[in-house]
């Protein structure tokens, strides 16, 4: 018998592709990587980077709810972003969505992401006991 659970919310976007938003094994959630998509149209909620951020950390919060956890439960967070100088700019926006402590992160730098988006964040969160 499997522990595996499949965490799915309309209040983040759709996958795009043969995975799921996120997936449950035990006390621990893997979360799939979130691009600023309108969980309702589909689409780049912009093409102006902060507000792209904030979209990104938005939609892993709405998966992070549906998984009966928050944005503080993430004990790991990678961060791809198309364009490295945009990084203190994140920082900044983390720090409006967690508090301290922070989880581990790393912030890779990419050619390219999905959908033209300029950022993509995938995290893993672990709740209860």
């Amino acid at each position: 018998m499997s522990n595996k659970a499949v965490i799915n919310t309309a209040q983040a976007p759709a996958a795009i592709g043969p995975y799921s938003q996120a997936i449950k094994a035990g006390n621990t959630v893997y979360m799939s990587g979130q691009i600023p998509l309108d969980p309702k149209t589909m689409e780049l909620i912009s093409q102006e980077f902060e507000a792209q951020a904030r979209q990104v950390f938005t939609n892993l919060q709405a998966v992070c709810h549906e998984a009966a956890g928050s944005m503080q439960d993430i004990v790991k967070l990678n961060l791809y972003l198309t364009d490295l100088s945009n990084f203190a700019v994140v920082n900044q926006i983390m720090e409006e969505y967690f508090q301290a402590p922070y989880p581990a992160r790393a912030a890779v730098g990419v050619k390219e992401l999905p959908k033209g988006s300029q950022v993509e964040a995938e995290a893993v969160m672990v709740i209860g006991d």
